[in-house]
């Protein structure tokens, strides 16, 4: 059995090496400190965004990310035919919330609120002659201690009080018997607007036309306008637009636990709704808490009852799983641009780590020749570099991860171990390598053909290292195309945080590959562009023309310096391309979302006077259009015998044209075809979009009405986006109006640079979305924050990095260069002319960087720009058109180049107090 000897480790050498070599140490300690603590930061910094991207999500779902509960009423059959009033129905009500709470998982009912159940009617119309007008009753039950409902401070008369005196509470009604009566209470708004008070009858049938007895019992104002159960019934407070169609206005009306009851008799089972609503608690939920959320949601709709079962079983609805699908979609999109950004960062990091370890075994290359020649093995020698190497890695990465724990709430090795790695191996390989080259006994061949065979191994040897970074980017790129950034997991309630993107590195990296390969492709040609300069060099008369030539056509042949500047530069002008596209579609989403520069959604009280007030807004200073229209959300259409509810926004066509001609919106070049009165079959034209592609040019579509016969529309083109509604249907103002319809514009959009001061002012009875206000949200929103700063931090990085490998290249040659240089200085060579060769022999590698790698990096961007799913951060419906910072890339240009003559000056400064005759006898410059 052959036993290996340990490695005989020379303690003191060990020792002596960092001393001597401490500059290019230290600076190594530093690139992996950094670039640990960026790649160590980075993902749990993301995990934190990711966290607060749900909240946020959550709180803007509101209603949606509530998780609803439906049971039907218990027969309330009397013995003697008829229907009996249960005077206990309120404490039912309340029954029903600790069943349903029940039933729900413990993970599940940690991030719930208390629930709140309500009791709401079917809806009713106001039998008044005016406008359409609907009521409803509602009963809310948040508190019963309190007595079942939100606080209320009645303003005139009182609580709704039971119809029957509390000794006949429980009474049984025959199903024959006249409407029963109802007492319910009204808010200010409803009660002025219907003028209505204490003892009033409300105008009240049904969809039967059956009159329902409702009276006023009293008007109230909430204690608490905030209060949670205000908001599951807006209408109780005041009056709501566009919830019963188009056109129509709720109004309704607040039951107590005393008049509830009646209720139950005023109304069959299947027109009275009881519910209890959940909210979610957002400052409890976090991205895994979330999974297991959305997952216990899911199997909860999965075992509800059907809506066809006719008993009191539980039935839960809710949109809270897809609330939780879209938000993680999103957070998988920002921890792909997170991964890509780490990949290019990590990227460069091992590069310049191979370049410092490369000037470190340079600046050794003597003293190891003769460690080797005097009889340490080459065991011996690369353990002792690994001993430092491994401790010089340790301690650095120790910094950088300390760091880490002091600016995030966690670590991620699995980023920071790369560097710490390639720190680690970069110099005793290169080192171990460098002392056996220069110790071998193998003679170069004096036969040409073998000389030759030499050359030609070499060759192949780098070109298959260059075909399997071409191979790997291939597979890159064409995974990233197949399959897109995101990765399978996305399917998941939330998204991975990069590097847990369950096989997404690979298609991450592309750009990092791409950039390699495209840096591998110029160092193969630098060298053809070098030789042509000298050969045409050679025929000039300019002595500083062949020294600069001849010494560029030797750096240049130098790998790494190149790969370093082209791929940081490259991967720089990607990430800054990537930034510019993103803040741009910000504001294109932006635009979208508000219309115009400033959009009022008037009020319903205040809707009739939504004419005078775009009049009064068009006077304002710096306005330059006002358009109104009537906007009308899920309004109900019907197409081909299939209900649809799209946004149905009536407008002025011409108006509507010249205001999308004024902004960046695209334009809606058929809008002329709306201005056609009488279209096919008298039908109003209309232009559609679909999401599905379900509403296209030829549909047949009909408008229903209440109150009135339904509206035949025909579909004459493609609208264009309004808003952020998947679904749009546009018509024409006068051609509605004329059709019978009524039209009360509840919608204005301004324009202008005074658009924004001009609805400033609260007193106009309207919603305000300012699109600046609207773009400053989206911007300091989580997940577009967290990337516009890492997309900054890379850049930087990046940029920094590819100077340094500039630097440590640069100071690689400084020796030979400088030595040759001042020799020439005895032929008569001119200081002056000693710094323009040395710009010279440094500016072929740096040129063909700075005009290559933005280059490079633009192509990347636009090769990788759709699969990256920008569109899910920017809040667009299609990916978003590449845009290019010109100074930004300019920059980046400029840059290496300007950093040339700093490197230049700065070795020339090194060494002006040098004597010549100490550099002619050591050979050292």
């Amino acid at each position: 059995m052959i036993r290996l000897p340990w490695p005989a480790v020379h303690w003191p050498t060990v020792r002596a090496r960092p001393r001597a070599d401490a500059g290019p140490l230290l600076l190594t300690a530093v690139v992996v400190a950094v670039v640990v603590l960026f790649a160590g930061a980075v993902p749990p910094l993301m995990r934190a965004t990711a966290d607060q991207a749900v909240r946020d999500a959550v709180r803007q779902a509101a209603e949606d990310a509530t998780v609803r509960v439906h049971a039907r009423w218990e027969p309330d059959d009397g013995p003697y035919g008829g229907r009996v009033r249960d005077p206990y129905l309120a404490e039912t009500v309340s029954d029903l919330r600790g069943m349903a709470g029940d039933e729900l998982d413990p993970d599940l009912r940690a991030v719930l609120r208390p629930p709140i159940a309500t009791v709401t009617s079917s809806t009713l119309k106001i039998t008044d002659g005016g406008i359409q007008r609907t009521f409803q009753l509602g009963y809310l039950g948040n508190d019963p201690a309190a007595g079942g409902g939100p606080g209320v401070t009645w303003l005139a008369g009182g609580a709704p009080r039971p119809a029957v005196p509390e000794a006949e509470s429980r009474i049984e009604v025959p199903y024959g018997a006249p409407p029963w009566p109802v007492q319910v209470g009204l808010a200010k708004p409803v009660a002025d607007t219907l003028n209505l008070g204490p003892g009033d009858r409300i105008p009240l049938v049904d969809q039967r036309r059956r009159t329902k007895h409702v009276v006023v019992s009293g008007v109230f104002a909430p204690t608490d306008r905030d209060d949670p159960a205000w908001r599951l019934a807006p209408w109780l407070l005041e009056p709501v637009a566009g919830v019963d169609g188009v056109g129509s206005t709720r109004f309704a009306g607040l039951l107590s636990a005393d008049s509830l009851p009646d209720a139950r008799l005023a109304f069959a089972d299947e027109e009275l709704d009881r519910t209890v609503w959940f909210a979610l608690d957002p400052e409890v939920l976090t991205r895994d808490s979330a999974e297991s959320v959305a997952a216990n949601v899911v199997a909860l709709k999965a075992a509800s009852a059907s809506s066809g079962v006719r008993d009191s079983s539980l039935r839960w609805e809710t949109r809270l799983d897809a609330v939780l699908r879209d938000v993680r979609t999103r957070i998988a999109a920002a921890n792909a641009q997170a991964s890509v950004l780490l990949v290019g960062v990590l990227t460069v990091a091992i590069l310049v780590l191979l370049l410092a370890a490369d000037l470190l075994v340079r600046r050794r290359a003597m003293a190891l020749t003769a460690a080797r020649q005097r009889g340490a093995t080459l065991p011996d020698l690369a353990t002792e570099l690994l001993v430092e190497s491994v401790a010089l890695a340790l301690l650095a990465g120790a910094a950088g991860l300390g760091l880490v724990v002091a600016v995030a709430s966690g670590i991620s090795w699995r980023w920071a171990a790369p560097v710490i790695l390639a720190a680690a191996v970069a110099t005793p390989v290169l080192g171990t390598l460098t002392a056996a080259r220069a110790t071998r006994d193998r003679r170069v061949p004096a036969n040409r053909t073998a000389r030759r065979w030499v050359r030609r191994t070499g060759q192949l040897r780098r070109a298959t290292l260059e075909v399997a970074v071409l191979a790997g980017a291939v597979a890159a790129f064409t995974t990233l195309h197949q399959r897109g950034i995101l990765p399978p997991a996305s399917t998941a309630p939330t998204g991975p945080g990069p590097g847990e993107d369950g096989g997404a590195t690979l298609p991450a990296s592309a750009p990092a590959l791409g950039a390699l390969v495209g840096a591998l492709l110029l160092l193969r040609l630098l060298p053809l562009g070098t030789g042509l300069v000298l050969r045409r060099s050679l025929r000039s008369r300019r002595p500083l023309a062949v020294f600069g030539a001849a010494r560029a056509a030797v750096t240049s042949a130098r790998v790494l310096p190149v790969l370093v500047l082209v791929t940081s530069v490259a991967l720089a002008s990607f990430a800054f391309t990537l930034r510019a596209t993103a803040v741009q579609g910000l504001a294109e989403g932006a635009w979208r979302t508000v219309g115009a520069d400033a959009r009022l959604d008037v009020n319903l009280a205040d809707a009739a006077a939504t004419t005078a007030l775009a009049e009064r807004v068009a006077a304002a200073p710096g306005v330059r259009q006002v358009v109104t229209a009537q906007v009308t959300d899920n309004a109900r259409l019907v197409a081909d015998s299939t209900l649809v509810t799209p946004r149905l926004v009536i407008v002025d066509a011409r108006a509507f044209a010249r205001l999308l001609a004024a902004t960046p919106l695209p334009d809606g070049p058929q809008f002329d075809r709306l201005a056609v009165t009488g279209g096919a079959g008298g039908a109003v034209p209309a232009l559609v979009r679909s999401a599905d592609g379900g509403l296209r040019p030829g549909t047949r579509l009909e408008l229903r009405r209440a109150d009135g016969p339904a509206v035949q529309l025909a579909v004459v083109g493609t609208a264009p986006p309004v808003g952020d509604a998947d679904d749009v249907v546009v018509v024409d103002a006068a051609a509605v109006a004329a059709a019978g319809v009524p039209v009360v514009p509840n919608t204005v959009w301004v324009t202008g640079p005074g658009a924004g001061r001009a609805v400033a002012d609260r007193t106009l009875g309207a919603d305000v979305l300012d699109r600046e206000e609207v773009l400053a949200q989206r911007r300091t929103a989580p997940l577009s924050l967290g990337l516009l700063r890492l997309w900054w931090a890379s850049i930087t990085m990046l940029l920094a990095m590819g100077l340094l490998g500039l630097a440590l290249g640069a100071a690689a040659s400084a020796a030979q260069r400088w030595q040759t240089l001042t020799r020439l200085r005895t032929l008569g060579l001119r200081p002056v002319d000693a710094r323009r060769v040395a710009v010279g022999e440094l500016l072929p590698p740096v040129l063909v960087a700075a005009v290559g790698g933005p280059l490079l990096g633009v192509l990347l961007a636009a090769l990788t720009l759709g699969p990256l799913a920008l569109r899910l951060l920017t809040g667009q419906a299609v990916d978003p058109t590449a845009v290019l910072p010109w100074w930004q890339l300019g920059v980046l240009a400029v840059a290496p180049l300007a950093a040339v003559v700093v490197v230049v000056r700065v070795e020339l400064a090194a060494r002006r107090h040098r004597r010549l005759g100490e550099v002619l006898r050591a050979g050292e410059g």
